[in-house]
């Protein structure tokens, strides 16, 4: 936990919630583990934990006044936000959110996120009521279109005596959100990457359909990866339970046809494209308006189907010279010597295999047993989370394109 703090300057924004006595630990957390944490209180905070407290800590005077700062350069509330590794705000009430979500700059910690061009990371505290207004709530979308880490409060008891959803995150997620913030890269600055995710439905009839099991975890997080490593992503999803990454362009669809125009739409920009979906092989024949009725199929129905259109292939066949296509195969048997065959009929760059078989890294599990295949062989990776697949991937991905 927090292994990428070391050496990082962290700016520590703290708003008037009760709550703020819990940023104690996490600022003494920071500083153990090696970081500069500069604190910044609105007037609010310093009425639950004085400044001092803090300073004690971080060995750092603490801002609350912006034009009474004890930076000795010019603009020193610019430069703060310009010097940060990450902003970090926690708690942050209703009200912070609503100033920073339309843009506000009439104090210090509203100043410090707009001049930063570095990851913000935003755990809220409120009472329930609050948290879940339909005002809070399009403040939290805004907020996290443009990029922000939304740390969602837990639930549990809460200062007002109810129980629900609006209690401070843990600290541990607080600091494992700064840890995330702080492993974003530049290895695909300039880059744009298309990412495909999910599963593909084929409708029967309005109320019926055909699909797989795929969760689309994988490719969720192939795309978060991407956008850390400093790529425009362009996620193209079929339907998940899933929340769309922060930063990330997001296209839902639903058939393969569907699949298959949105990424042809993307490919003339794209640099690379990750098909990570699980597209649908076939599809039926017709597809019904109205709902089929039991009572008129009978003990027995019958769908003919017929294969859908290949968009890997399609993919390939229309993309501009240097740009990578990678491929998934995901397999029950032998996946590798199915990649190794998809990766010579469909002349990909690269084919991603994962034996489904394996329970732990199976559809819809948190981790994955893949292979790397490729022209260069085969790099077989151990047990791993989603997560760090992707990473992984993604540094494949950017070796290549430094080609």
């Amino acid at each position: 936990m927090m292994e990428r703090v070391r050496g990082r300057f962290i700016v520590l924004a703290l708003t008037g919630s009760i709550a703020v006595y819990k940023m104690i630990e996490l600022a003494r957390r920071l500083v153990q583990a090696g970081a500069t944490v500069q604190v910044v209180m609105s007037k609010g905070a310093t009425e639950f934990v004085t400044p001092l407290t803090f300073q004690a800590l971080t060995y750092r005077p603490v801002e609350v006044e912006m034009f009474a700062m004890q930076d000795e350069r010019a603009a020193g509330h610019v430069a703060m936000g310009r010097q940060a590794d990450v902003v970090v705000v926690a708690p942050a009430t209703a009200h912070v959110l609503a100033r920073l979500a339309h843009g506000f700059s009439d104090d210090l910690i509203a100043t410090t996120v707009l001049a930063t061009s570095a990851p913000v990371v935003v755990a809220p505290a409120m009472e329930t009521h609050m948290w879940l207004n339909d005002a809070t709530q399009a403040n939290v979308r805004a907020l996290r279109a443009r990029g922000v880490r939304i740390v969602e409060p837990d639930t549990g008891p809460l200062a007002s005596g109810e129980v629900g959803p609006g209690r401070l995150a843990a600290i541990e997620r607080i600091a494992s959100a700064i840890d995330d913030a702080l492993a974003v890269s530049q290895t695909l600055a300039g880059r744009r990457v298309v990412v495909t995710a999910g599963p593909t439905i084929e409708a029967i009839d309005p109320v019926r359909f055909v699909s797989n099991r795929s969760s689309g975890k994988m490719g969720y997080a192939i795309a978060a990866a991407a956008r850390d490593a400093g790529a425009e992503v362009t996620l193209i999803t079929g339907p998940t339970a899933l929340a769309a990454p922060a930063g990330v362009r997001t296209f839902p669809v639903e058939s393969a046809d569907d699949m298959k125009e949105a990424v042809l739409a993307q490919l003339p920009r794209a640099d690379a494209v990750i098909m990570a979906a699980a597209i649908a092989d076939y599809r039926p024949i017709e597809r019904v308006t109205k709902k089929l009725k039991k009572k008129e199929l009978g003990r027995e129905m019958t769908v003919r189907m017929t294969e859908n259109p290949d968009v890997l292939k399609a993919i390939v066949a229309a993309r501009r010279p240097g740009t990578v296509v990678v491929g998934f195969k995901a397999e029950t048997g032998d996946a590798t010597a199915e990649a190794s065959r998809m990766l010579r009929d469909k002349n990909l760059d690269l084919v991603v295999a994962n034996d489904v078989a394996d329970p732990r890294s199976g559809f819809g599990s948190d981790e994955d047993r893949v292979a790397f295949v490729s022209a260069d062989g085969i790099e077989q990776l151990p047990l791993l989370a989603k997560s760090e697949v992707a990473r992984r991937l993604v540094d494949k991905l950017a070796e290549r394109l430094g080609q």
